[in-house]
């Protein structure tokens, strides 16, 4: 037998295999003396899939005496270095951080419909809508279409100035790559399209003003004096669409003028707002200045609106609840530009656009991002540093000041619910804590990555169970 034919296959008659890299590199891990409190550490933090490796201390010490009240460094840690929750609220990116904030946005957007976290229980009986916005239309676009029914059906053969047929008579599927893709590169507004993004913050903070100046004229109350009656409180997240456009999904809340411990005047209906949101939204604008090369633009919403009155339980008539709101929001949370084919990451160059594997729609509007923002009439919309977003540079949720509590609070009460009944407590006039902590990495490797998502899997397991009620409520 010649020596080619005794060497050792990957398979053996036994079922024995050659280890990969990954599997070599798991029994080195789980053999190191430090692996059971690592595992401790990223169990701690919900299997996070890019961990943040901080090294440091925290001492906190009495305000008078001086005495050492409490103290932690990293020197006894693994490396010497503790793991942190990257917090992203992405789900393409982190799916454990981002199951957690979709969580907090739940909570955030449901005390202020249901109450609770120091909003009053009061707010059910206030005047509560649930609106979605949507982007005016750029170009035709392919869409996906139900019971067998054409995309965009013409009976005539136009075609446009570039040669390409006005209509499509496919049917397309949700998960179709060509829905959202324009049905003509070459007639779409990109300019139009890029632009709008960066203007939906100034176009919402005008829809709500002149909301209030609409429940103002129609009730013959001077729209300086409006705030002495009510208050306009919202939530809203942004969602992108197959065709790489924003559009807002809003809670519209009204107070009366001491915010949601105050009901707002009786004639202060759910019918009123609604009235007042269509007719706002059907009549804001925002006008740019002329620009060499681009002309001027006017912004609206787009034509299709939806109002729904928020229920408190679910009804034939109404299946918009508090519950189904702020599941709805907090789903979408999670969600980004990379959902619909685009990219989560910062582009630095012309050459990233060309290299990303994205659509050819999704490219335009980058180039087009990055072409417009080298304009010096147009610097300030930052449109190059929010290339990856297509020129929507708001945060993916936003809310008035009133509205409810804050992620800041949410996590602060996690923080203490995880530290026990029985951590020590001194009041803030007490203690003074010294802290230095320096970042020394994050992520992990191909096998710690294996791990965490094996922990992060168990831990949705479990909550599964929990909230199924075949569990009880122990802490993990």
């Amino acid at each position: 037998m010649s020596p080619a034919n005794n060497r050792r296959p990957a398979h053996t008659s036994a079922g024995r295999h050659r280890l990969t890299p990954t599997e070599r590199d798991m029994i080195r891990l789980v053999q190191e003396p430090g692996y059971r409190r690592w595992y401790e550490q990223i169990r701690s933090i919900g299997g996070c899939s890019h961990p943040i490796y901080l090294s440091g201390r925290t001492t906190t010490l009495h305000a008078t005496s001086g005495a050492v009240l409490r103290h932690y460094d990293t020197t006894g840690e693994p490396g010497g270095r503790l793991a942190v929750r990257c917090r992203n609220r992405r789900e393409s990116r982190c799916v454990p951080c981002s199951r957690l904030h979709s969580g907090d946005t739940f909570h955030l957007v449901r005390s202020g419909l249901q109450g609770g976290k120091g909003t009053p229980a009061a707010v059910t009986a206030h005047p509560r809508l649930f609106v979605t916005l949507t982007a005016p239309s750029f170009g035709p676009v392919h869409r996906a279409t139900r019971d067998g029914a054409p995309c965009r059906p013409r009976r005539d053969a136009r075609r446009c100035s570039h040669g390409k047929r006005l209509g499509c008579g496919l049917t397309h599927a949700p998960d179709e790559r060509l829905v959202g893709q324009p049905i003509c590169p070459g007639c779409y507004d990109y300019s139009g399209h890029v632009l709008w993004h960066a203007h939906t913050g100034e176009l919402w903070n005008r829809t709500t003003r002149t909301i209030r100046r609409r429940l103002a004229a129609a009730t013959g109350i001077p729209q300086s004096r409006i705030g002495e009656h009510l208050r306009l409180s919202f939530a809203k997240v942004a969602e992108y669409q197959r065709r790489g456009a924003v559009h807002f999904h809003a809670v519209i809340r009204l107070d009366g003028p001491d915010g949601p411990a105050s009901p707002p005047p009786a004639w202060a209906t759910a019918e009123l707002l609604a009235s007042a949101v269509r007719s706002a939204a059907a009549s804001v604008e925002v006008h740019t200045p002329y620009v060499p090369g681009l002309g001027e633009h006017v912004f609206r919403w787009g034509v299709q609106l939806d109002v729904h009155p928020i229920r408190r339980a679910f009804s034939d008539e109404s299946p918009v609840t508090d519950h189904a709101v702020a599941a709805y929001v907090a789903k979408y949370v999670s969600k980004s530009i990379g959902d619909v084919g685009g990219t989560d990451r910062p582009v630095t160059s012309p050459d990233d656009i060309a290299l990303l594997p994205v659509s050819a729609h999704i490219r335009a509007l980058m180039g087009t991002c990055w072409r417009l923002g080298r304009l010096t009439a147009l610097a300030h919309l930052r449109l190059r540093a929010w290339t990856h977003t297509l020129g929507y540079r708001g945060h993916v949720l936003t809310k008035s000041r009133r509205y409810s509590t804050t992620y800041g609070e949410l996590q602060a009460t996690r923080a203490a619910h995880r530290a026990g009944p029985d951590a020590p407590h001194t009041a803030a006039a007490e203690a003074i804590t010294e802290s230095s902590w320096r970042y020394v990495g994050s992520g992990h490797t191909a096998a710690e990555a294996a791990i965490a998502a094996g922990i992060a899997e168990d831990l949705a397991e479990l909550r599964a169970a929990r909230s199924e009620g075949l569990l009880g409520e122990g802490r993990s």
